[in-house]
């Protein structure tokens, strides 16, 4: 594979990862719960980094946001941090790998594109650790804490690994671009 059709691939990659962790961020479903009726469902419970709520069996929501960040348990705080470091440091990424790719016209001669290119590969590893770790940490305290209100793990936390998992596999082929294009010179 060329070196140019690598970077394409790793921007494609780092860059569907990093739309994945940053959706996950507004995403309702972190944790849900359902309590179920003889016939249908009658309430189903979730929460997010920012509220939780109830959904009855009529579709109506009743949501409340979490008063205090300091009254907040530390493993949300943590999350919050988390993720919102893995959103800011994969725009900074995005723009790094504009810049440092062979097929853009900025950035310099090719040693310097090159090496913006593996801080952007390093950028998009560090964004994918980031949301891993948040996403893991979260689903640890839902399994840890599984039958005490019998919560499960949501939607987005799915996205949230895949999107890390994008952002790992993407930055690490950024990474290798660049030993490539440091052998060849």
């Amino acid at each position: 594979m060329s070196n140019m059709a690598r970077e394409i691939l790793a921007f494609i990659l780092t860059t569907s990862g990093w739309v994945l962790v940053s959706s996950t961020l507004p995403t309702d479903y972190w944790k849900v719960s359902s309590i179920d009726g003889t016939v249908i469902t009658t309430a189903t419970f979730w929460s997010n980094l920012w509220k939780t709520c109830v959904t009855d069996s009529t579709g109506v929501s009743n949501c409340k946001d979490f008063p205090s960040m300091l009254a907040l348990d530390g493993y949300i705080q943590v999350c919050r941090g988390l993720m919102i470091a893995a959103v800011c440091l994969g725009f900074f990424g995005s723009i790094f790998a504009l810049i440092g790719m062979k097929c853009t016209k900025i950035g310099g001669p090719d040693q310097t594109k090159a090496r913006i290119v593996c801080l952007a590969g390093l950028t998009f590893i560090s964004t994918g650790l980031c949301s891993l770790s948040a996403c893991s940490l979260y689903a640890h305290r839902i399994t840890s804490e599984f039958f005490d209100p019998m919560y499960e793990l949501g939607a987005a936390l799915f996205i949230g690994w895949a999107g890390s998992t994008l952002c790992i596999l993407g930055g690490a082929l950024f990474c290798l671009s660049l030993s490539d294009g440091m052998i060849s010179k």
